[in-house]
């Protein structure tokens, strides 16, 4: 049989075929297409008509189209999907993908042709694209080592090659070790304060293991939910400990030693391209520019917002001593009698909306959000191929009928799928080509008796990755390197965090908010208490997020190899930060996957500074009207079909008419009295 990884799929919206795809395809495909992908590189630099815009840098973008598509496929899979089989053709085709990009970006013939155009840009009439193309491809280039020689070049490639190899590992080692750990309990004694549903989902887990009582794991719709309403302390702590020491256990999966390689590495490779430490590396192609002005916004969020945080612990400490706790306030005491002086304070819980959030419905209300702003319309179909048979697919088509994109959705966890929630594509947009967008979560599992009941910041959560999947849909451009999500890591986090405010109007509450047995709407005193428990202990969640942005950016501000402890260098970076006492024995960095096996290295701060942008974007909706078409037609037009056309501040003026400003974020928060 011919390997379908070879050609384009003869599938509907050319999707890919899952259900034809064995999985010892791909290694040999890997090695077709890389090869195929060199002979498209030989033709450019072999062309002998002096270079131009088509025939190289375009050119250039067209190269490697079938490659791209199997590494988009293979990689999703591996942390969507994965198994030791794919995990094992992951480590073995990282370090030939990496070779195959370095033999591209350190070709001299092929950069002299590139430079060659780029030289003649002020003399050559280009589209604002074809000119950010232009740009962006030279620039790859320079970043990527172009400009190396001999010994630095050779050193480049090894490096490279080792952080590929290395950032695969991290990923690996985790998610063995979150899976590697069940808490198996067997008594009821042992369930006190646990709802319902989270004992009905640990049950059915023990069951299908063949096992009586109750499994909780450390996958976030048992771990959360456990540590919020467990009432045995000791229980609590043990979860805790299990989740905060997750690479850190001296084990065959620890994490140490591949952080303090990591970050060594990328010292070595910024210092190799001319950087000062990897920080100014990677912020030279971000909105912030230089570290110099990411540590000024930390620390300016962080003085408006760390008293506010320490008066937030106070009074949960202080609530939890009135109700029992003798001891000081640990860190697995808090979301406990957080969530306790929560529903004294608003008379609200998780478990409370709980049952007003059934999966199918949110989900109803977020596609028909998009309905409302963008007029796009949601159609279920079961002829297009899925990797799981839980993941469901949609066609999106716009408001003149017209096909927009394949949308998969993928909600439930499993022991083969990464936690957290992200987006992703199996296919980005560009010319005529439309896209396939999918969104995978971790979100409550349905049970024998009950369906799918989210929380409320489950919800926020769908709100937020379908931003990001708009931001794919919606695009518009002609080159698919500039296409959707393909932009500032610090602009990326605008559409998808913008969403999130929907989850506060009472208009899209009325229509998501629906009780899964009696069809009643949710009470107004219900969405009157979500509204003014919206900024509830704010400023802790403020700085919990700063200290995340701070260690990031110690870690690669560094500006020699890393030789110390790792746990002590991150509590020293976290320090300024700190509300809890310190518990021996537990790691942040051995788990913080967005920096050391995602694309957020230096960039976690991006998170807090794409907030300013949505609060200042969402006051507009505030201004005109939360549906506004005019408004969202002008968010949709300026910021989600843009993709990376142009310098995101350019974007954002247009949509905007100004620079954004940081009081709507302090205001939203709480923080600005």
């Amino acid at each position: 049989m011919i390997n379908p990884l070879l050609k384009t799929f003869e599938t509907k919206h050319n999707t890919p075929p899952f259900d034809s795809i064995k999985e010892e395809y791909y290694l040999p495909a890997f090695k077709a297409l890389i090869e195929e992908g060199k002979g498209h590189i030989n033709s450019i630099v072999e062309n002998s008509n002096e270079p131009d815009f088509n025939i190289t840098i375009e050119a250039m973008e067209e190269a490697g189209r079938q490659l791209g598509i199997v590494s988009s496929l293979f990689f999703n899979l591996n942390h969507a999907e994965t198994n030791s089989t794919i995990q094992s053709i992951a480590r073995e085709v990282s370090p030939m993908l990496t070779e195959y990009s370095n033999d591209i970006w350190l070709n001299e013939a092929l950069f002299a042709k590139v430079k060659s155009v780029y030289d003649k840009k002020a003399s050559s009439f280009y589209s604002v694209e074809e000119e950010k193309l232009l740009d962006d491809t030279y620039k790859a280039f320079v970043r990527k080592g172009a400009l190396l020689k001999g010994e630095a070049r050779k050193k480049y490639r090894e490096i490279t090659s080792e952080l590929s190899r290395l950032s695969l590992q991290f990923g690996e080692n985790l998610l063995a070790e979150t899976n590697g750990f069940q808490l198996h309990l067997t008594t009821e004694d042992e369930l006190q304060g646990l709802p319902d549903g989270l004992r009905s989902a640990a049950k059915e887990l023990a069951q299908s293991q063949e096992k009586d009582g109750w499994i909780f794991t450390l996958h976030f719709p048992s771990y959360v939910p456990f540590m919020k309403y467990s009432a045995r302390r000791d229980l609590r702590k043990k979860m805790y400990m299990a989740y905060s020491t997750r690479g850190h256990n001296n084990n065959e999966h620890d994490n140490k030693e591949i952080i303090k390689k990591m970050v060594s590495l990328r010292v070595e490779k910024a210092k190799l391209l001319g950087f000062e430490t990897h920080a100014h590396y990677v912020l030279e192609e971000h909105m912030a520019l230089h570290p110099e002005k990411v540590n000024e916004f930390l620390q300016e969020l962080l003085d408006a917002s760390y008293l506010v945080g320490n008066e937030d612990v106070k009074a949960v400490e202080e609530f939890a001593q009135q109700n029992g706790l003798k001891e000081p306030l640990e860190r697995w005491d808090y979301p406990f009698y957080a969530e306790k002086l929560k529903a004294q304070k608003y008379g609200l819980d998780d478990e409370a909306t709980r049952p007003y959030f059934r999966l199918e419905k949110v989900e109803e209300g977020v596609f028909g959000l998009a309905s409302r702003l963008y007029g796009l319309q949601f159609k279920e179909t079961n002829e297009i191929s899925k990797y799981h048979d839980e993941v469901k697919v949609f066609e999106v088509f716009d408001q003149d009928g017209s096909f927009l994109s394949v949308f998969y959705v993928d909600y439930f966890p499993r022991p083969s799928k990464q936690g957290g929630a992200w987006m992703t594509s199996f296919r980005d947009q560009y010319s005529e080509v439309r896209p396939q967008i999918s969104i995978v979560c971790n979100f409550t599992r349905p049970t024998g008796d009950k369906p799918s009941l989210l929380t409320f910041n489950e919800v926020q959560t769908f709100l937020h990755e379908f931003g990001h999947a708009l931001h794919g849909m919606l695009s518009n451009v002609k080159y698919q390197s500039l296409s959707g999500t393909n932009v500032y890591r610090d602009f990326v986090e605008l559409p998808s965090q913008i969403m999130e405010n929907w989850a506060t109007q009472r208009e899209w509450l009325e229509e998501v908010g629906v009780h899964y047995q009696t069809g009643e709407v949710i009470p107004q005193v219900m969405i009157q208490k979500i509204i003014d428990s919206d900024n509830y202990q704010s400023g802790y969640a403020t700085v919990r997020q700063l200290s995340f942005g701070l260690v990031d950016m110690a870690w690669h501000s560094l500006k020699e190899s890393f030789e110390g402890d790792v746990v002590t260098f991150e509590k020293e970076a976290m320090q300024v930060t700190e509300l809890f006492p310190e518990v021996a024995g537990t790691a942040f960095s051995t788990g913080f996957s967005h920096i050391f096996d995602g694309g957020y290295a230096a960039g976690y701060y991006g998170y807090k500074w794409a907030e300013v942008l949505d609060a200042d974007a969402f006051d507009s909706f505030l201004e005109n009207g939360i549906y506004d078409k005019e408004t969202a037609n002008r968010f949709r037009k300026e910021i989600l079909e843009k993709g990376g056309t142009q310098h995101p501040m350019t974007l954002y003026k247009n949509f905007k008419g100004k620079e954004p400003s940081i009081e709507p974020l302090l205001k939203r928060s709480g923080l600005l009295k």
